[in-house]
């Protein structure tokens, strides 16, 4: 299993953690897309208030973006 999937039982077993359904998926995916945005944009009015570049401040929050993303997502698929 992959790492973080499940956990560890009583009696050593291992159980699987409760899946997210329907209402409460979709509800989780926009709270962390919103978050994402959130971040993003603090990190460009910062970098903006800071005379950075403009190529430099996107691509700084692109990345971030993405980075953010990919783990926020992969950990809400379960």
């Amino acid at each position: 299993m992959a790492f973080g999937r499940r956990r560890e039982g009583e009696g050593g077993g291992s159980v699987a953690r409760p899946r997210l359904h329907g209402v409460e998926h979709a509800f989780s995916k926009t709270v962390m897309t919103l978050g994402i945005v959130g971040v993003g944009t603090a990190v460009a009015a910062i970098l903006g208030s800071q005379d950075v570049q403009a190529w430099i401040t996107g691509l700084v929050v692109s990345l971030l973006s993405v980075l953010f993303a990919a783990v926020l997502w992969s950990r809400a698929r379960a």
